[in-house]
This record gives structure tokens, sequence and C-alpha cells, in this order.
């Protein structure tokens, strides 16, 4: 799980990218070079022509020995902040067990993305899901909490393999995570909702050696209204609700019309 996860943070650095700590080098040698000609030009050249040559290359020689390895030096260090940057910035986004964002982290990238359309006067479509694993307690009381951590691992993978690459994956606290998937219609949520229960459901876990079904009950809302993640939130766990009560590994959606203050009777 470590191995997966150093690989979920680990910056993609493009060729280009690369090259940046050489070009910026290269560039600041020349700049130095060109500062130290000029300036010798201007005062060698009073001493007359003899002493013209020698001067500027003695100033050149000196701007190239002393400028290319410092600033050498420091575009590699300044390249080796930002990446040491970009890893803290993933760390503090992403929980550490499941590798998906966490609570906070998903909040927000939701809301900017609501944000955003709210701002360029467009209506954003989409569904957010909440999963929530069935009788997880009974995991760690049976089995232990390292095999519940193991269980948490596997329904996290499963959730983030049958979502789309612009799509968010969080966990949302305990066993419960949450899934927003941008531009979805009503029908798309619900076919990702079944892909994941069905993936969960499929899956080996054996504990200690013992096989133990794991299932989960999905609560969610599609939507074409301008809506935050509170409320957002607050309708698919009103759905996820009625799962659990309903028999739990099922899926309970609504969907929430353009501007309409109700939700709609939800789909099985």
């Amino acid at each position: 799980m470590l191995n997966t996860f150093r690989l979920a943070i680990e910056p993609r650095v493009s060729h280009l990218a690369a090259w940046k700590p050489f070009q910026w080098t290269v560039a600041g040698t020349f700049w130095c070079v060109f500062v130290s000609w000029g300036y010798q030009n201007l005062v060698v050249s009073g001493l007359g022509g003899m002493w013209l040559r020698p001067g500027l290359v003695t100033g050149i020689m000196m701007a190239i020995v002393l400028a290319g390895p410092i600033l050498a030096f420091l575009a590699f260090k300044l390249r080796e902040l930002a990446i040491a940057n970009k890893h803290l910035g993933v760390v503090a986004s992403t929980d550490s067990l499941t590798a998906c964002l966490n609570r906070g982290s998903f909040h927000e990238k939701i809301d900017e993305q609501l944000g955003e359309a709210t701002r360029a006067s467009r209506h954003l479509k989409g569904a957010l899901l909440i999963i929530d694993a069935d009788h997880f307690k009974a995991i760690n009381d049976t089995y232990g909490h390292d095999e519940g951590d193991e269980a948490l691992r596997i329904i996290a993978a499963q959730i983030r393999g049958q979502v789309r690459k612009g799509d968010l994956v969080g966990r949302l606290g305990g066993e419960e995570f949450g899934v927003f998937l941008p531009g979805a219609s009503q029908e798309n949520a619900l076919a990702v909702a079944e892909r994941v229960r069905r993936a969960i459901a499929d899956m080996s876990f054996r504990p200690r050696g013992v096989r133990h079904q794991l299932s989960v009950s999905v609560g969610g809302v599609s939507f074409e209204d301008q809506l935050g993640f509170v409320e957002l939130y607050r309708i698919a766990d009103r759905r996820l609700y009625q799962a659990k009560n309903g028999g739990r590994n099922r899926i309970e959606l609504t969907h929430i019309q353009a501007y309409s203050s109700s939700d709609a009777a939800p789909l099985h």
C-alpha cells in the first residue's frame, strides 16, 4: 500500500520541466557575460586598445566560471523545492490509508467546480454519491482494526476503478466515501453506483483466511441546479439512510431538477 500511495503522489515532471534548470542556468550565465562585457568595455576602453581584449576575455571568463555553477546550483535547488512543495500539497489533501482525497479537500474541490460554474453563469449538472461499508464495525470487532483497514483499502480501490479520470473520490470519514461525478446524468450516476456496488460485492476479502462478504450501501443525488456541497451532501446522506434502512447492499438515488426546491422520488 505504501508503494501505491507513493506512486499516487509522485509528481510527473515532463522532459520540458526537467530541462528548465539547465535553461535558466544558460540564460543567467549569458546575462552575466553580457553585463561583464558591457562593464569591461566601458572601463577598460579608456585605458587603450592594448588592455581592451585581455580585460574583456578575463571578465567574460570570470562571469562564466563564477555565475554558471552558482546559477546551476540555485536552479536545481529551486526545482527540488517546487517538487517538495507539490508532494506536501498532495499529502495534505490525501487520506494516507486509502490514497483518496480527504474530506476537506473533497469538499473544497467540489465547491470550486460549482463556484466556477456559477461565476460563469452556466448550469453545471452532475451527481454526488455517498458510499458506506455495510456492517463495518463487525469487521473491526471480529478480525481487528488491521483487517478493517485492509477492507477500506479494497473498497477505495474498487471505487476508484469504476469512475472516470475527472471524477473525484474522497474518504469522508470512517467507512464512508464520496464520489463526485461532474457532468453525469441521472442514468450515468445510477450506472456508476451499481458498478461500484457490484465490484465490491464481488471482491475476495479473507481476513485471517476466513471469507468475509463485503458490501456497501449507496445514497446519491444527481442535479441540474446551482447547489453547494453541503446541500448535495445532505440530500445524498438522506438517501444513504434510506438504503441502510431498506436492507443495505442497495442504492437510493434522487434527482434535483434545475431550480427545483424539492427532490424527486428515489430510484432503486
